[in-house]
Order: structure tokens, then C-alpha cells, then sequence
């Protein structure tokens, strides 16, 4: 929790000063613990935490559930890269989903009870989750065959794992829009 918590003051710290030169995987960084061959993910979910800090620093709960142009909300956005990323990594351990997860899949809509410093951390929070997470794989079983969803659609750990990044990048894209334009329209 104590390397959580620095590498989210980190992390706002490079927002609030916008000056970081290089993406993650640029760096050279490596994650402890975590085999080379999902380093990238790794990179991908530190680099989703650092972009979700810039994007959401000082954006008001008011326009949390805001749909511009039908767009999915800034809300859901943060809710379904949470509930998204502990669901793909479910499946890469070989595990079906909890009943607790597929209600927040039901609810990853709206929550209208959470503030946006709330959302980000959870958000956050997960990420971080999924970085442990990763290191529970080793290279032998990257390979190994997994099922996804009730169709128990045919995947392996290496793509649940690669898919868990994309998928969280997608979002955090679509996240930087929705919100740009919702600063745009509203002067809050």
C-alpha cells in the first residue's frame, strides 16, 4: 500500500507539473516482479495512471455523468477501466467472475454517489492491483488457454493481460476527450 500510495503522489506530482518528457515505456523503467514478456502492460497501466491524474486534475463533479453528443460519461469511463481490469485479470488467473462483479458490471453506468477524486482512486487503486497482479505470471504460463464470459470465449493469459492494457488505454483516450469537450462547453 506505502509503494501505492508514493507512486500516486508521484504521479499527481508530474500532472500538476505536465513536464514529463517521455512515455513510460520510454523510460526504462521496470516493474520488480514482473516478467519482461508483460512489461509492456505494465508500462500501459502506469502510463494510464499518469494520464488519468492529467486529465481529471481539477474537473468538477457536476459534469461526472455528462454524455456530450451521447458520448459515454467521464463517470462511467473511470468505472468500467476499474471493473474492466479486475475482470480481465480474473479471467487471466483461470477464475470465473464473483457475483460482486457482475453487479458493478450492472452499475458501472452511473453512481451518481461518487465524487470524481473518489472515481480516480478507485481507478487508480486498480491499477495498482493489476500491476501485483501481474507478477503472478510467469513466462511458462503466458500461453496457458483461458475462457472468457459465459460463451466461455476462447483467450490465453498473454492476451487477457494485453487486452486488459489496449482496453484501458481506449478508455483513458476516450476519457481525454469527453472531458476536454465538457471543460469546453462548461465554465465551471
Amino acid at each position: 500500500m506505502v509503494d501505492f500510495e508514493i507512486r500516486l503522489t508521484l504521479v499527481l506530482y508530474k500532472a500538476t507539473t505536465l513536464k514529463q518528457d517521455k512515455e513510460v515505456w520510454l523510460r526504462g523503467e521496470t516493474i520488480d516482479g514482473i516478467t519482461p514478456l508483460l512489461q509492456p502492460v505494465a508500462h500501459a497501466m502506469l502510463q494510464a495512471g499518469e494520464e488519468l491524474a492529467i486529465i481529471m486534475q481539477n474537473f468538477p463533479d457536476n459534469l461526472l455523468w455528462s454524455k456530450p453528443a451521447g458520448c459515454a460519461s467521464p463517470g462511467f469511463h473511470l468505472l468500467h477501466i476499474a471493473g474492466v481490469l479486475d475482470r480481465l485479470l480474473t479471467y487471466a488467473e483461470g477464475n470465473k467472475l464473483t457475483e460482486a462483479q457482475l453487479e458493478y458490471l450492472k452499475q458501472e453506468t452511473e453512481a451518481p454517489d461518487l465524487s470524481v477524486s473518489a472515481l480516480e482512486h478507485q481507478c487508480q487503486q486498480q491499477i495498482q492491483a493489476t500491476l501485483n497482479r501481474l507478477k503472478h505470471f510467469s513466462p511458462g504460463i503466458l500461453t496457458h488457454q483461458r475462457s472468457v464470459g459465459r460463451a466461455a470465449l476462447p483467450s490465453t493469459i498473454i492476451g487477457l493481460c494485453t487486452h486488459a492494457a489496449e482496453h484501458t488505454m481506449r478508455h483513458i483516450g476516450q476519457l481525454m476527450v469527453t472531458v476536454k469537450v465538457l471543460k469546453y462547453q462548461s465554465p465551471f
